[in-house]
């Protein structure tokens, strides 16, 4: 027969555990869980990721305690997107945040009748690529923050570092959406800095190249945008236009830093992640996503780099309109 000093043990034991465990379900029932869902592993899209975390964290959704996030990539294979949506959509989200056009596009069409909020990022033109039906508004359970570059800003400073220069080359995706859209914007705002703008289709890494080459004789400048295809291709296209010697603008400061191209005026993507993350902390906290129009960089949020040894190499005097900017690397 159990003493009374036993049974008291066992009773402390039990309710211990009793104890532990109404903690762990607690624990479990207050953390959100955020999905997501990326393109593929990129400087620059992991920047934009370590902003949505920061943008959540100032909201006060913090990894490890109150949130959770259940994140992928197809390793820029498209192919793959549907089913690492499918994937994560199993685990049950509160909120999906997608970075980049087509895998926001997929996951739009692979959410319909969840009631799973959508949050694109990295999206250059949301209305084209019908995730929301016009910039002024959200889609019913999807918006977000577009990398839209301000292309008047991005001529201007084209124009201070190049006072000379009267041909754009323009190289783009014709597959992408976000390509054709910026194309189109760059046409039109482009002869109101005097350029006139040159365009290319690349739509396979392999021909990058010789469709760089093409360019020869062409443009005076060219100018790499934030196209997934382009940005993966970088150092192709680098050792291509330095082999023309034609100077060449990048939306992307990393590729200025190591040397791949001339200069950028580019967007801040750390800002878009972290903007990102207050749209989503938003939607968390009750407010509904057509009720957020798709957010947009100002100009302040973009950076001018220049690299001082390509600008020497190339044998480009610097502007007096330039020489007070403090945006030098490797002088």
């Amino acid at each position: 027969m159990p003493s009374l000093k036993d049974s008291r043990f066992r009773h402390v034991v039990l309710f211990a555990c009793f104890t532990l465990s109404l903690f762990a379900t607690t624990s479990i029932a207050g953390t959100t869980k955020i999905a997501i869902a990326n393109f593929g592993e990129h400087p620059v899209l992991n920047e934009v990721i370590s902003g949505i975390k920061e943008g959540l964290t100032t909201a006060g959704y913090t990894e490890g305690s109150n949130v959770k996030f259940v994140e992928s990539h197809t390793n820029f294979d498209a192919t793959l997107v549907p089913q690492m949506i499918s994937k994560l959509l199993a685990d049950k989200p509160e909120i999906m945040i997608t970075i980049t056009t087509p895998v926001s596009q997929t996951a739009k069409k692979a959410m319909q009748g969840t009631g799973i909020p959508l949050v694109f990022s990295t999206v250059t033109d949301p209305v084209a690529a019908k995730l929301t039906p016009s910039w002024n508004s959200g889609d019913e359970y999807v918006t977000g923050v577009s990398d839209l570059q301000d292309m008047d800003a991005v001529f201007a400073f084209i124009r201070k570092l190049l006072p000379e220069a009267k041909t754009v080359g323009f190289p783009y995706n014709p597959g992408e959406d976000n390509d054709v859209a910026l194309l189109e914007k760059a046409k039109a705002l482009a002869p109101k800095s005097g350029f006139t703008v040159v365009a290319v289709g690349v739509d396979n890494p392999n021909d990058v190249p010789i469709r760089i080459q093409s360019l020869r004789k062409k443009a005076d400048v060219i100018y790499v945008s934030g196209s997934n295809l382009l940005q993966s291709a970088a150092p192709a296209i680098a050792s291509t236009t330095q082999q023309m010697g034609v100077p060449t603008i990048s939306v992307n400061l990393d590729h200025v830093e190591k040397g791949f191209f001339l200069a950028a005026f580019a967007v801040d993507y750390h800002k878009v992640g972290v903007k990102t993350g207050e749209v989503a902390a938003q939607i968390l906290k009750g407010r509904k996503p057509v009720e957020i129009a798709p957010y947009r960089l100002s100009y302040e949020e973009h950076v001018p780099m220049i690299n001082m040894a390509l600008l020497k190499k190339l044998n480009i005097p610097l502007p007096d309109a330039l020489k007070a900017c403090d945006c030098f690397v490797n002088q």
